[in-house]
């Protein structure tokens, strides 16, 4: 069975919780009583921790490329003769990344079930530190950019697997929270990346230095993930398959809960075992919905707000903006790289900022209003951007406020509600086939738009592009107002029925 058709039942989003995770576990449920779980918060962190380390990686490689790209061009500071790249040639270098995480998307939906979360997160380890290596060596264009596709192919099984270790073996108490943190993990390796590209893009071949820089926390994921044991609920799913020993399984899934919880379990490891063998068990009677369904009546128009969504949140410039914002901060008026890499950070800490504060509030004002309302600054700063650059390019600090604004609108709507509402539209039957269409469509349209960004700038100039995707902006507005709706406050039953 793929892991596709193995996450509707084990999805679910947790009202109030934050962006969409593949794979967040439900929380047992026997007769509408919630029981409670010992643990201990100590015990937590580490099976938070590694995990995440694939998403600080996945942010650091956005942070890093971003610098890497100037530093690389350098006739000075490049350190290679190869210097002298195209347009197209930068291009594969932003975006070698996102198509080997497409690659690594297709390849978790088929073997991932096999796999088990825990030597998914293992084999992405591995992958992230042979392409961060054959990246950092790379003597020409050819290698460096097969270097950058084997780490998205790390970044694609990092992205699937590591969501769900950490939703399956979090205790319910904190979940929400780790999950947040997890999130906020890829904006602070973003963050990472901005700083350490910053201090070495005017070294002698500091491109290099930075793409070996995650050799050391990609060891650090491997060895750790190692360490962590399987995950109990995956373990007892294999059970309820008939993959092994029923007994021999559910003794394997107490041994590693205990190991998970810490001491603070106690002796009700076996209680919470059976409570999970029994959701899994009633779960697995649900029936997924096959191909064909999937593009008629409910499922249908969940697929398009779905795939709309993360396929706007694309479109309208945010893969450009991130592997970009160097370039985009050095030609507004930093002409020095390194003032170029360093105003990068800023952008970088501001959206980290913005993130937490989506967090606070989706809750509380709901997805419509943060999307129309986010989406419409986007629109302003899109236009901005644009015409600093026909405009007003003798006044930089336009340049700034619009970039600033654009991430700060976007870490408000399309970043964190676009996956929250992906996970929550989509019904229990759809949820597995519809998350993995979903996260192809992002993936697919992220490589799309970082790749075609230098070439059209080129073609277009930089101001009518902005322009262009202030226009996309506009009509994602169109379609947030007639198509998606409000969900706040809603089960995943009453989204169903209400609003499909």
């Amino acid at each position: 069975m793929a892991s596709d058709s193995e996450q509707p039942r084990l999805s679910s989003l947790q009202k109030g919780g934050s962006s969409v995770e593949l794979g967040d576990a439900q929380e047992p449920l026997l007769n509408g009583v919630h029981n409670s779980e010992n643990y201990s918060v100590l015990a937590a962190i580490l099976p938070f921790l590694f995990p995440a380390l694939g998403g600080l990686l996945y942010g650091y490689d956005i942070g890093a490329t971003s610098c890497a790209t100037i530093s690389v061009e350098s006739p000075t500071s490049s350190g290679i003769s190869w210097y002298n790249l195209s347009s197209v040639e930068i291009g594969l270098i932003t975006s070698g990344s996102l198509y080997g995480a497409l690659i690594g998307s297709l390849l978790a939906f088929n073997v991932a079930d096999f796999l088990g979360r825990r030597r998914e997160l293992i084999s992405a380890a591995i992958l992230y530190l042979l392409g961060a290596l054959v990246t950092a060596l790379a003597p020409d264009l050819p290698v460096m950019v097969i270097g950058r596709f084997v780490f998205g192919i790390g970044i694609g099984l990092a992205m699937h697997a590591a969501p769900m270790y950490i939703a399956e073996t979090a205790p319910s108490e904190i979940r929400g929270r780790l999950i947040s943190l997890k999130e906020f993990f890829i904006v602070l390796g973003m963050v990472g990346g901005y700083g350490i590209g910053s201090l070495l893009v005017d070294t002698v071949a500091g491109w290099r230095y930075m793409y070996a820089a995650a050799i050391p926390l990609a060891v650090i994921m491997g060895i750790g993930m190692w360490w962590l044991p399987a995950s109990p609920r995956w373990i007892l799913l294999r059970a309820i398959q008939g993959r092994g020993n029923m007994h021999e399984l559910k003794e394997t899934a107490i041994s590693c809960l205990c190991r998970l919880r810490g001491t603070a379990i106690g002796d009700s490891a076996p209680a919470q075992v059976d409570e999970m063998l029994a959701e899994l068990s009633y779960m697995g009677e649900e029936k997924e919905a096959s191909l064909g369904e999937m593009f008629h009546g409910k499922c249908a128009k969940a697929l398009v707000i779905g795939a709309g969504l993360v396929l706007f949140q694309q479109i309208t410039g945010q893969p450009s903006v991130l592997y970009y914002a160097a370039s985009i901060f050095q030609s507004a008026g930093f002409s020095e790289a390194s003032d170029a890499t360093r105003v990068s950070i800023l952008l970088g800490v501001f959206k980290l900022i913005m993130t937490g504060a989506a967090v606070l509030v989706v809750d509380r004002l709901g997805r419509r209003p943060l999307l129309l309302g986010g989406v419409s600054g986007m629109v302003i700063s899109l236009f901005l951007l644009g015409s600093y650059y026909l405009f007003f390019d003798n006044a930089p600090i336009a340049a700034v406020v619009a970039l600033l604004l654009y991430v700060g609108c976007y870490q408000l709507s399309f970043g964190p509600i676009g996956w929250l509402m992906i996970s929550e539209i989509f019904p229990l039957r759809l949820r597995g086939r519809g998350l993995s269409i979903a996260v192809l469509v992002n993936f697919a349209a992220n490589a799309l738009v970082t790749f075609a960004f230098s070439p059209l700038k080129v073609l277009l100039g930089a101001g009518i592009l902005f322009y262009a995707f202030g226009a996309i902006a506009v009509a994602s507005l169109v379609f947030i107002f007639f198509i998606v709706p409000e969900t706040k406050g809603l089960t995943l039953e009453e989204i169903e029925a209400k609003c499909l």
